[in-house]
């Protein structure tokens, strides 16, 4: 990294891929920084701030981790969990992604009244970052397994919107049962459709639930690399952006992940303005105000490129729309999402635990059992001395033998069959 040079053309190639900003630029004066956040300026920055600043919400960032010590963004990042190195994700200097994507979501600026460097979209929004990539080959996530588990985490660690500018071409194991997780809490879960400019479908924005987002530009017109497809719920500016960097620094680019952080952005705008909707009925309210631009105008929603078109945040923000289902335009959760099939791991983890748990069962029951037999030879032993000359096998007991017994049965088993009973264990 010299130059000042930042964001990569590529952060990685593994199966999970940052969606990354395709535009290699030199670090931007900061003082010059504000007037180039066109969408700050497409979206009337200042009058949505007047509704909703995203303050009380969390947003979970899962990506290469941020540095949270930007002045940008000082104060707004929590700490978060590095899935790759262990520790915490908020002091990630060495690779930008996490970094820009914060400064889009919750940047609050610096200097006299915050009015130089990067303001987010949702500027008292919170930053769970949470590092499960690098553009470091060595780091490179398989599987995917670290993006389900940020998924989850993430949700146990309050994050109501969860941004994901990653994108993969196949499943990935694990990843749609945590996607459920997250649904079944409540989270809306944001993530790109992938740079390659074509119909394949990526993942996790593929996976049911998940608010898959396209890039346009300033026109509104879709950008030429943002994959399509049905998976296209909406779209956001995703062109010529520019946003945080690491080592105090800003830098520019393209990209679906811009527009999932706008995206996402824009859903902790409205969780801090209605805090009673659900995740899908936020949803609803970025659809419905979603716009198309006047050359698409003709379209039908949902368009494959566009889905419902480029999202509003001010309309979306004040327009009377009644709530609607709990989800929205989203699908109903499967029947397995109340209770979210673990992964392999967390299924030999709960056979193991299930295990355990009949460990003490079998020894409480062993020594039940011991203690039947020896009561019984004990008695067995006072009856040898105390009843009559023994009579044949199976002859009942001479008259007025106190600890007489009948054979088909226990001292104290009142079921009267021989059999044990069955409180305390189960097979």
């Amino acid at each position: 990294m010299t130059g000042g040079r930042r964001l990569r053309a590529t952060l990685c190639t593994a199966l999970f891929t940052v969606l990354c900003l395709g535009t290699v630029a030199q670090p931007s004066a900061a003082d010059s920084i504000r007037d180039r956040q066109w969408p700050l300026s497409a979206y009337d920055a200042e009058s949505v701030w007047k509704l909703s600043t995203g303050r009380g919400v969390t947003v979970a960032v899962i990506d290469t981790g941020v540095d949270g010590t930007h002045p940008d963004l000082v104060g707004n990042v929590l700490s978060g969990k590095n899935f790759l190195e262990g520790g915490t994700a908020d002091h990630v200097t060495t690779d930008d992604h996490g970094t820009s994507m914060a400064g889009l979501i919750a940047g609050h600026g610096h200097g006299t009244g915050h009015s130089a460097g990067v303001m987010g979209l949702a500027p008292e929004a919170k930053i769970l970052p949470l590092r499960v990539t690098a553009d470091n080959a060595s780091l490179v996530v398989t599987r995917g397994t670290p993006v389900a588990d940020a998924v989850r985490y993430a949700v146990d660690h309050g994050a109501s919107v969860i941004n994901m500018s990653l994108a993969g071409p196949e499943e990935v194991p694990g990843l749609e049962g945590a996607i459920r997780y997250a649904r079944q809490k409540d989270a809306v879960v944001v993530a790109g459709t992938g740079n390659d400019g074509t119909s394949a479908p990526t993942y996790p924005a593929s996976i049911p639930g998940v608010l898959g987002v396209g890039a346009v530009d300033s026109s509104r017109k879709i950008w030429s690399k943002s994959n399509y497809g049905p998976d296209v719920l909406l779209t956001a500016p995703g062109v010529g952006t520019i946003s945080t960097s690491v080592d105090h620094m800003y830098s520019t680019g393209d990209g679906t992940s811009v527009a999932t952080a706008y995206v996402s952005a824009a859903a902790a705008l409205l969780r801090a303005k209605f805090p009673d909707l659900s995740a899908g009925q936020i949803a609803n309210r970025l659809v419905k105000t979603a716009k198309l631009p006047e050359s698409a105008k003709d379209l039908k929603v949902p368009d494959h490129h566009y889905g419902y078109g480029f999202i509003r945040p001010y309309s979306a923000l004040t327009e009377d729309i009644p709530a609607g289902p709990k989800n929205g335009p989203l699908p109903a959760p499967s029947p397995s999402a109340a209770n979210p099939a673990p992964d392999a791991s967390d299924g030999a983890k709960a056979s193991s635990a299930s295990h355990s748990a009949l460990v003490p069962v079998i020894i409480v029951g062993c020594v039940v059992a011991v203690g039947i037999v020896l009561g019984g030879l004990m008695l067995w032993r006072r009856r040898r001395r105390n009843v009559a000359p023994p009579a044949p096998p199976y002859a009942p007991a001479a008259p007025n033998t106190p600890d007489a017994y009948p054979h088909n049965g226990l001292p104290g088993n009142q079921h009267g069959s021989g059999q044990q009973s069955d409180r305390g264990f189960h097979p």
